[in-house]
């Protein structure tokens, strides 16, 4: 074997990437005595190793080597680049200067490669400012080409934008480079500016420009420039020729939500890989189109493509977004025949949340503690699927075990830790957690966890902390006024959710309907017609009550509380969308104003509409009958409760019937209703009875529901008023005294007073 022979031969296994074959190659080298006579040997013998990613191959046979040139510590650093192993390309340059080597152009194309790998931007300035010294940038394309992309790789935009210019000649590479740093760094639109640039510039695109431009039309969702693209790929017939260019393509129709398009031309692709469906599953699991992304899956694996571990990822989003847990517990049983969860832990994560957001919380749990790696999003998952299911102190309990491992929490942790703190009310826990995040300076970041804060302090009524939060953010958008002005609404405070709608539009924030249907409800609580009306003239200015019916019932509602029926009526008749929501707050309020002939007429309507009437509904309904004396039609609705539309009669239901048959003087048919009740402990229905009992002078009966009442209740200090007038009526003097006497007794043992239920006759 001949040096050249030798040398021809590993240049083959470099080309098949043959390591078997190289290596056999190299100990006949070292037979005939190549590896120490020859250098060009050694050094291809270094390149080989280093291309077939052997690295430590490499790097010992570097180490063996009595003289080492550029050649040699090149090939070294270029195999470590190549694999994505920056700090030890790095590393080598940095014995390579102190042997006194001088880098070449091919030295510097690898280094700036590592550079860019690991964002070490001062160290591929120092590489720059030694290759300008040097003089080589105005003879090689290639090492320009290469500072481009190691600027961009390491964001430093403008000056990767400065070389590009600078450069004499720029191809196809130099323009990609610039073109995939704008679209790796969020700045989707300059990408597309320098593609364009690029064809005026003479430069025809090839696979990796087109790539990094479908990446930056994903990223803004510029559909229409994707689709441009598209079509010239087809144009061009590089469709169905490079798998990832395909890909990329699906993965762009996705980001812009056209799934029908990304399927579309998945479907026409000759050759499909895992990665084709991941980015279609992908989609359809993160807009939560769980059965479409489970179809398409049967697809992928009819056609015979294994799924990896970010198919089972995605597909677990997919069976989250749909509560398909039996689906979930099939992938997990697929996950862990094939030992997935070893070395994996964004799929153990992702196990954690799709039992979690299915509410299999302690199966969730489970899966976490059995976890060989865990880390703050897996904790973060299932402190989130408590606080989904209102489990608000179990996700306490859940940031405490995370801490006591060590793990610290991260925005998104505290953000689902605030919600737990405000479903439960959790005041002084809040504020331990608002400190934790102060001393970290997360609120100078993250506007969400700000917004989170708000909230928190709301949910737990300290709207004057909530409110000296938003005050000391730097930046705040509608939610976080929303918020504020939601809670002051909530508590009654109307005059205070006014001023923080004047402050925000103040600030330049424009309300959406969230916030036109919070300020409605300050309305209600204020009793200004007035103001709701102004609000109102605002929303109709803006086109808002369109497609919303949310804010429509608000504004029925408002007018409703405020006693003006006739406007509320007019609204609801205008709504171009109307639900039970809308009928409900309508009903209520002629309910509350005693129209109750009006009540009934907006029920028959709302039942001719075919809008299913619910507990709410009734209650007002039986009401209405009841004080209509209307006792065959409160019958016929009180039974068609279950009958017609399957709702389980509450309190308020059987104390109407009660309060219904009592007013006419059918005490039978009251008795008769209470004893059908599923319980006998509803305060209000004795109220009722009793009350009818005054009414009518029926002592013994008063006496029974009495005794019922507080037996309940045995501080209802109405049913005792009650009961002693009914006695006094009927000239038992005695009894009412004695009645007296035991509710000044129950008045000893019990703390706090008792109102009158509305609607007693006591």
């Amino acid at each position: 074997m001949t040096q050249h022979s030798c040398v021809a031969l590993l240049k083959v296994c470099i080309k098949t990437k043959d390591l078997c074959r190289g290596n056999r190659i190299h100990a006949d080298a070292l037979k005939h005595g190549l590896f120490e006579k020859s250098l060009f040997v050694a050094n291809t013998l270094i390149s080989m190793y280093a291309k077939c990613g052997a690295l430590a191959k490499a790097q010992g046979l570097l180490e063996e080597l009595p003289f080492r040139d550029v050649v040699s510590w090149s090939a070294l650093i270029a195999g470590y680049a190549n694999q994505g192993r920056g700090e030890e390309a790095l590393h080598c340059f940095e014995s390579m200067q102190s042997e006194g080597v001088l880098p070449n152009a091919i030295t510097f194309i690898s280094i700036l490669k590592a550079c860019g790998i690991v964002g070490a931007l001062e160290q591929g300035e120092l590489i720059h400012d030694d290759i300008s010294q040097r003089g080589l940038l105005g003879s090689d394309i290639a090492l320009g080409n290469a500072l481009v992309d190691m600027y961009s790789k390491c964001g430093a935009l403008i000056k990767a934008q400065e070389v590009l210019d600078e450069l004499p000649d720029r191809d196809v590479v130099s323009w990609s480079a610039m073109i995939d740093g704008y679209a790796q760094q969020g700045e989707g639109h300059k990408a597309l500016a320098c593609f364009e640039k690029m064809k005026d510039d003479g430069v025809t695109p090839d696979e990796v420009a087109f790539i990094s431009t479908l990446k930056a039309c994903g990223s803004i969702g510029e559909i229409d420039k994707g689709e441009q693209i598209h079509d010239d790929l087809a144009r061009k017939g590089l469709l169905g020729c490079n798998v990832a260019l395909d890909n990329t393509l699906i993965d762009m129709y996705v980001k812009c939500g056209a799934l029908g398009r990304a399927q579309e031309v998945l479907k026409q692709l000759p050759a499909r890989d895992a990665v084709s469906w991941n980015a279609l599953i992908a989609g359809y699991a993160e807009q939560c189109k769980g059965e479409e992304a489970l179809a398409c899956f049967d697809l992928m694996q009819q056609e015979g493509i294994s799924p990896d571990r970010v198919t089972f990822t995605c597909i677990l989003k997919a069976c989250a977004s749909i509560g398909a847990i039996d689906k979930g517990k099939y992938f997990h049983d697929e996950i862990r025949r094939q030992g997935l969860l070893k070395h994996d832990i964004v799929l153990g994560n992702a196990l954690v949340d799709m039992y979690a957001r299915c509410g299999a919380l302690s199966k969730s749990a489970e899966v976490l503690d059995e976890l060989p790696h865990q880390n703050v999003i897996s904790w973060s998952a299932l402190i989130d699927g408590y606080v989904q299911k209102g489990r608000g102190q179990d996700a306490l309990h859940c940031l405490e075990r995370m801490q006591a491992k060590g793990l610290s929490p991260d925005a998104v942790t505290y953000i689902s830790v605030l919600k737990a703190c405000g479903v439960i009310g959790a005041l002084d826990k809040g504020e331990q957690i608002h400190d934790e995040i102060s001393r970290q300076g997360l609120l100078e970041n993250s506007l969400v966890l700000g917004n989170a804060l708000i909230d928190m302090y709301v949910k737990c009524g300290a709207l004057v902390k909530a409110q000296a939060v938003l005050q000391g953010l730097t930046v705040h958008d509608v939610i976080s006024w929303n918020t504020l002005i939601a809670g002051y609404a909530q508590q009654g405070q109307g005059e205070e959710a006014f001023k923080c709608l004047r402050a925000m539009q103040q600030k330049g924030i424009s309300p959406v309907e969230v916030t036109y249907t919070c300020i409605l409800k300050a309305c209600s609580t204020l009793g200004a017609a007035d103001k709701g009306e102004a609000i109102h003239d605002e929303i109709l200015r803006q086109g808002l009550l369109k497609n919303n019916v949310v804010l429509g019932n608000a504004l029925v509602d408002m007018y409703a509380k405020c006693g003006a029926l006739e406007k509320a009526q007019q609204v609801l008749d205008e709504l171009p969308i109307r639900d039970l929501i809308s009928w409900n707050a309508l009903i209520t309020g002629y309910a509350q104003r005693g129209q109750f002939h009006n009540v009934l007429r907006c029920f028959r309507v709302m039942e001719h509409k075919g809008i299913f009437p619910d507990a709410i509904t009734f209650s007002c309904v039986l009401n209405a009958c009841s004080h209509s004396g209307l006792i065959e039609e409160g019958e016929i609705y009180f039974s068609n409760i279950t009958s017609k539309y399957g709702i389980i009669p509450n309190s308020e239901h059987y104390t109407c019937m009660v309060d219904l048959f009592g007013r006419a003087g059918h005490l039978d048919k009251a008795v008769a209703v209470i004893q059908r009740m599923p319980s006998t402990d509803y305060p209000s229905v004795w109220s009722a009875l009793l009350g009818s009992c005054r009414k009518w002078g029926d002592v013994d009966l008063g006496r029974w529901a009495f005794d019922h009442a507080i037996q309940v209740d045995g501080n209802d200090s109405a049913a005792y008023v009650c009961m002693a007038n009914i006695y006094a009526a009927a000239g038992r003097q005695d009894d009412a005294e004695n009645i007296e006497l035991m509710r000044a007794e129950s008045s000893r043992k019990f703390s706090g007073s008792c109102s009158v239920p509305k609607g007693s006759t006591c």
